[in-house]
């Protein structure tokens, strides 16, 4: 069961999602999912944000605003789906990363715990017919901005989701053989 789960994982985008609500019950069970993510030491890196109603409108602004000002030359397209992939989410979950300063782990291990809590998370939207998408823009650097952010506390993206219709086309990959190599 749980290898179907994880070949039936799709990337659904915002502009696949109905406008359909999660409620927020579910949203919780998802956060329960990434909260038992492996971590280093139990540092539990992982910190998150959940944005709906009003406050995915002033993401969306803030994100298409941020993009004008330091894009070279901003484009159109790029604009507008800053402005409305929030808008489009049933929720979107700001996922922030908490170093603890005392702790002399590599950064690279509590990312790689953060992702970690990601696919946990994105497991169980999966399961739940819920999609979902991580998205890692350059604009997460200004999150600070946006967001009232602890110390040591930075922003790794947003994990956008939504209910859809439709079918999820199926995907390949090149053999496992192809990338293994035994060594005895």
């Amino acid at each position: 069961m749980i290898f179907e789960l994880i070949k039936n994982r799709r990337s659904v985008f915002p502009v696949q999602y109905n406008g359909e609500p999660i409620a927020k019950g579910d949203i919780k069970k998802i956060l329960e999912a990434a909260n038992w993510a492996p971590t280093h030491k139990r540092t539990e890196p992982w910190r998150f944000k959940v944005l709906q109603g009003g406050a995915k409108t002033r993401l969306g602004q803030f994100l298409s605003n941020k993009y004008r000002e330091i894009a070279t030359r901003p484009q159109q397209l790029k604009t507008r789906k800053f402005l409305e992939n929030p808008q489009r989410s049933s929720a979107v979950i700001a996922i922030c990363l908490q170093r603890d300063p005392r702790e002399s782990l590599p950064e690279w291990e509590e990312i790689a715990a953060m992702a970690m809590a990601v696919q946990n998370m994105w497991l169980c939207c999966t399961e739940m017919g819920i999609g979902c998408y991580w998205s890692s823009p350059g604009l997460i650097k200004y999150m600070d901005e946006f967001f009232d952010l602890n110390e040591g506390e930075k922003c790794l993206g947003f994990f956008y989701m939504g209910h859809y219709d439709g079918v999820i086309p199926e995907v390949s990959r090149a053999p496992i053989e192809d990338k293994v190599i035994w060594m005895e």
